[in-house]
């Protein structure tokens, strides 16, 4: 029952995001964009990751951490530098 509820939610919310999209021609402008910003946080991780600096430390690939430096850019990459630092 719950996750036919999920489901429809889901579906909705996917359907409204698409009538959005297309009523107010955004254009797919923001999908380049958001893509460049995916590029260039998976090279920020990798330039930490392989530059040799800071050979103890090594910042895994996933969603969270692409995520958090997509959103954040540069800053994104010294934050999860110094919480691998101080909780790790």
């Amino acid at each position: 029952m719950l996750r036919t509820i999920a489901m429809g939610v889901l579906v909705g919310s996917a359907i409204l995001l698409t009538l959005i999209v297309f009523r107010k021609k955004l254009g797919w402008a923001w999908l380049s964009l958001f893509g460049t910003h995916l590029i260039l946080a998976a090279l920020g991780i990798y330039i930490v990751n392989f530059s040799g600096l800071l050979t103890e430390i090594y910042i895994p690939l996933n969603p969270a951490t692409i995520g958090a430096v997509t959103v954040l850019g540069l800053p994104g990459v010294i934050m999860l530098l110094g919480l691998k630092i101080t909780l790790f």
